[in-house]
């Protein structure tokens, strides 16, 4: 029901998108051919009409749901790895996804759909849950808060496999990317639903085209036509394992670009605060930017300008040989190869340029706040630079390669597919990319290129930068755990008493209710150690921070109608709380009716880096306690242990800073009624910011 409910509805999303985007691209083509005698009519209309679409998208997102702006991919991952970022997953959070991505795409803007399509088919699979939840117990909801969190989130990872194998007909690609990018560690026990949804969703994809006599039969994406008898010779394995490395380094500048302007532009809220307020100007000044340099009769002609995404990489993928010594063939029946013909410029001037040009817009369009991905635009241009390897060899070997009496042809297309491969590998550090550049093509005669060309991007690409899901959590301060770098062995050689916190707050057997209230409000503490004494400090388990409330609610509850019951009536008006407050403050608590976890989580002093990272996220762990022989001497929570990698971890191009908070003070907030607990303790005067947010008392309102 789940899979049936998300194909559904993301085929049906991506049928309207498709149908507005080629009426969109109908009417502009449309008034730009009837203004051809008029050079400024037809940059008006291709300015304006990219301009309008980009404005709408920006302004619909940010007043409807500002969650729907970016990727989704980056909060998505967060999500699975344990903090519910409930905004994200909501209804209306769809509503302003779809709509603000359907003009995003119109505007021909450098810009992918597959994140935004991940987060769509997550949000998807969210409310599916919750409505689920009324009929069957496994998915239960009380007062917005997921009972059940393994299996809403095995849901959601359902959501992310479904969201790309709509994007590109790949269900196993579309499974396995969904699990790189968003999951650490996976259970093995998902891994049939991913693949069952993706595939029924991969078939419909496909299928309506048939119905619709627009295609004869199933085929793929991009279906390719290439030799099938000798698809390479081994002499071109050294080429496409340099593509690789290549591409490797170009994914991880693309990263560190990408960085750079996310890192620059919020740097400038202070100093331009009225561009940062109007957040639709900022993505129409890049608007007219792009439209400006991709307008066909200008610099655009030396970039195909008037092609589309899919109709450039069809060019790209074209079996034929463009070039004859830099000289485009006569291809003037093909629009999509006459685009790339210019008589002042040679085919390697022109994919330069298109490479070039492409490369820093895609990296300064997804940092615009609109919904938008990354990977079809790194497909492009990956396909681009693939294409001008093999029109270069291609003119270097017009004959191809004679290897004992054989002619092995040359064929530019096949290293278009493995440089796409390659480049989407080294920007997203996942090796899924081959597969699903095979399933997109039909080309599984290039399987052992591709992956080599996919593996070395990866190592190249993850030993210098981050991935761009992990730089954009980083840049949005999202609580989530980094990944050691598996270039440096200082991992080892650091203990968990090397960065534990060691002054952690505690309560004893022998506690008083006085000394309840101070740890309370010291902070939002999710749980609380519990040791026999502070002389022993021997753990003898947690409490939740929840059931020291209730111990409290119970106590003084249970006391004043003792007292109210035994005195006259005429104390009772002049009876003074605070006093008697105080008096009951220095009694002994008692934790008879109070759960008690009896083994939290502990880790040993000399517990290795890299060991703890592993168990933080296999577990899924918040925090751990250190112990020695039993005592409590400190604990480890997600601002420790990633504030001790990022410190073993060089990072070399963006610097960026650790996250302020930790998740453990995030984990619980305050509510209305444990604030009006705690202050009816006058004795203990706290400001109520030290407390409670506002904004949590409000939603508990």
């Amino acid at each position: 029901l789940i899979g049936t409910f998300i194909h559904s509805f993301n085929l049906f999303i991506k049928k309207q998108i498709i149908q507005i985007i080629i009426f969109c691209f109908n009417k502009l083509n449309w008034i730009y051919d009837l203004a051809d005698s008029h050079v400024l009519l037809q940059y008006l209309a291709w300015v304006t009409y990219s301009l309008f679409l980009m404005c709408f998208a920006a302004g619909f997102a940010n007043m409807v749901s500002i969650q729907a702006t970016g990727s989704g991919i980056p909060e998505t991952k967060t999500s699975l790895r344990g903090v519910m970022l409930q905004e994200y997953f909501t209804f209306r959070t769809l509503v302003s996804k779809v709509i603000s991505l359907t003009c995003v795409l119109g505007s021909e803007l450098p810009v992918g759909k597959e994140g935004p399509f991940v987060h769509v088919g997550s949000v998807c699979a969210a409310l599916l849950c919750r409505f689920m939840s009324l009929f069957s117990g496994i998915y239960k909801v009380l007062k917005n808060f997921i009972i059940n969190k393994a299996r809403n989130e095995e849901m959601l990872t359902v959501g992310c496999a479904v969201g790309i194998s709509c994007c590109f007909a790949a269900p196993m690609g579309g499974a396995l990317f969904s699990l790189e990018v968003t999951s650490m560690f996976f259970v093995a026990r998902n891994y049939w639903r991913g693949f069952l949804s993706a595939t029924f969703g991969a078939f419909i994809f496909r299928l309506l085209p048939v119905w619709n006599r627009q295609e004869e039969t199933l085929t793929a994406l991009y279906a390719t036509k290439y030799r099938l008898d000798f698809p390479f010779d081994l002499y071109e394995l050294p080429i496409f394992a340099a593509m690789g490395i290549v591409c490797g380094f170009g994914g991880a500048f693309f990263v560190y670009l990408y960085g750079k302007i996310s890192l620059f532009v919020k740097k400038q809220k202070a100093k331009n605060s009225f561009l940062m307020k109007n957040c639709f100007l900022y993505s129409a000044l890049v608007s007219v930017l792009i439209s400006t340099l991709t307008f066909p009769p200008g610099f655009g002609q030396f970039m195909g300008g008037r092609l589309t995404k899919k109709d450039s990489l069809i060019s790209f993928f074209d079996n034929r040989t463009w070039s004859n010594h830099g000289i485009v063939a006569d291809f003037d029946n093909d629009d999509h190869l006459a685009a790339w013909k210019h008589p002042q410029a040679n085919i390697f001037i022109i994919l330069s340029v298109f490479i070039i040009m492409k490369f820093w817009m895609s990296a300064l369009s997804i940092t615009l706040p609109i919904p938008c991905g990354s990977f079809v635009p790194i497909f492009v241009i990956g396909a681009a630079f693939g294409r001008l390897v093999g029109e270069g060899l291609a003119t270097l070997f017009p004959d191809g390669f004679n290897v004992d009496g054989h002619i092995y042809h040359i064929v530019p297309g096949a290293y278009a597919v493995i440089g796409a491969a390659a480049l989407a590998a080294g920007v997203t550090h996942t090796i899924s990319t081959g597969v699903i550049m095979m399933e997109l093509t039909g080309q599984i005669n290039y399987t052992l290129p591709i992956l080599i060309s996919v593996i070395l991007a990866n190592m190249v690409s993850q030993s210098l930068q981050p991935s761009i899901y992990d730089t954009a959590i980083r840049i949005k301060k999202l609580p989530y755990l980094p990944m050691l770098s598996w270039g440096h062995r200082e991992k080892y050689n650091i203990y968990v008493e090397d960065f534990m916190k060691r002054d952690v707050r505690y309560i004893t057997l022998n506690s008083t209710y006085r000394d309840i209230i101070k740890i309370l409000r010291s902070g939002n503490l999710k749980t609380l150690p519990l040791v026999k004494s502070a002389e022993s400090m021997l753990l003898l388990g947690s409490v939740e921070r929840v059931q020291l409330l209730g111990l409290l609610t119970q106590r003084m509850q249970h006391l004043r109608e003792d007292n109210a019951s035994t005195m006259p009536v005429r104390y009772k008006v002049r009876f003074q709380i605070e006093e008697w407050e105080e008096q009951q403050l220095v009694e002994q608590v008692t934790f008879s009716s109070c759960k008690i976890d009896p083994a939290p989580f502990q880790l040993v002093e000399h517990t290795s880096l890299h060991k703890t990272h592993t168990m933080f996220s296999v577990l899924n762990l918040d925090y751990a306690y250190v112990t020695s022989i039993g005592r409590l001497v400190g604990a480890v929570s997600l601002k420790e242990l990633r504030e001790a990698i990022e410190g073993c971890t060089p990072a070399d191009g963006v610097r960026l800073r650790p996250v302020l908070s930790t998740f453990r003070d995030r984990g619980v907030q305050g509510t209305m009624t444990e604030t009006i607990c705690l202050f009816s303790f006058k004795s203990l005067s706290v400001p109520i910011s030290a407390l409670i947010p506002l904004s949590s008392c409000a939603n508990n309102i």
